[in-house]
């Protein structure tokens, strides 16, 4: 039998990639405070969806893991394990997917037999400690969708069969992807992501030329190319684990908390999840500007990611979400 080499197919840098900063700013915010709860981005069948996520992943800096263990386990779980690094994983869950391939599966048959608790580890055990993809999640079967949620949610993942019942970490970022021709996720599946970017096709004929030229000289010499982003890549990197290490310092004025909460019972937004996420990201943002106290502008920058999918949709509505928002974000905050 011949034995497959796994190829490493190279990947487009994430500095980059030309526009899109509402996507790559979601992004960046959930690889340095990944409670804030993931990211749904929603836009345009070719506006490089796919491609920006793999480079934010790409970017991240090594973990270490418990060696050969099948959950990415910290080593601090068990000091005295040996130690092995590997990249930050990055794990694609195809549209077809099966619940017991997500979540994994139970041998009834070994666990009655020889007394053991036999589990084959899923996507859920994989994507441990690292970023969970799932493109077209409108298409996903809701229940799907669920689970996902509610091991992004609470960190853990449970499988259970007959009465057996197995729990294994399932700490991960969930970025969602879809085109919203394709239809919406329900509001309540919709609200449980932290934030939601909307991509547009670049208009401007400039910086599509600049894109298209981008990508084709990356396709002619990949290696060049990422040779040539280094530096930028590097900085990035040393960015997102320093805002990683400060963002447990970082501080919200009571005066702000009041204000984030009054935007969203303005906005009329369900529950407070608006107003938790909204703060998180305030503080991720101001420790990726190395900042130690939230300003205004850290709250401006992402309070239309956090709430736009939290708005109640009314058909005679002409104003666009986003600008909603704004509108009132300005309004509270007298701008």
């Amino acid at each position: 039998m011949i034995e497959k080499k796994k190829i490493n197919q190279p990947v487009f840098p994430f500095t980059a990639i030309v526009g899109q900063e509402e996507m790559k700013l979601a992004l960046q915010l959930n690889v340095i405070d990944p409670k804030i709860g993931g990211v749904m981005i929603m836009g345009d069948r070719g506006t490089g969806k796919s491609t920006t996520i793999r480079a934010i992943a790409d970017l991240l800096p090594e973990i270490e893991v418990i060696k050969d263990d099948p959950f990415n386990s910290s080593p601090e779980d068990n000091p005295n394990s040996e130690i092995a690094k590997i990249k930050t994983p990055m794990i694609d869950l195809p549209l077809g997917a099966t619940e017991d391939r997500v979540c994994g599966t139970i041998d009834i048959e070994k666990a009655l037999t020889d007394g053991v608790k036999a589990f084959e580890p899923g996507l859920l055990a994989k994507a441990n400690r690292g970023i969970l993809y799932v493109d077209e999640v409108n298409l996903l079967d809701d229940h799907l969708v669920d689970i996902l949620l509610d091991s992004a949610a609470s960190g853990i993942n449970t499988v259970e069969r007959e009465g057996i019942s197995i729990r294994h970490p399932a700490r991960f970022v969930l970025v969602g992807s879809g085109n919203p021709e394709e239809g919406e996720l329900r509001p309540q599946l919709l609200d449980r992501f932290g934030m939601h970017a909307v991509i547009k096709t670049v208009k401007d004929p400039k910086l599509r030329v600049k894109v298209v030229e981008e990508r084709t000289l990356f396709d002619a010499d990949p290696q060049f190319w990422i040779s040539k982003y280094n530096d930028e890549q590097e900085n990035l990197k040393n960015r997102i684990v320093e805002a990683r290490k400060l963002i447990s310092k970082v501080k919200i004025s009571d005066d702000f908390k009041l204000k984030i909460s009054q935007v969203c019972s303005e906005l009329d937004v369900d529950g407070l999840r608006g107003d938790i996420v909204t703060n998180r990201a305030s503080k991720a943002y101001a420790a990726f500007q190395k900042r130690q106290e939230v300003t205004f502008e850290d709250i401006e920058k992402v309070i239309t990611l956090c709430l736009r999918h939290r708005l109640r949709k009314d058909p005679l509505e002409t104003i666009d979400s986003g600008d909603k928002v704004q509108k009132v974000f300005e309004k509270i905050f007298d701008k």
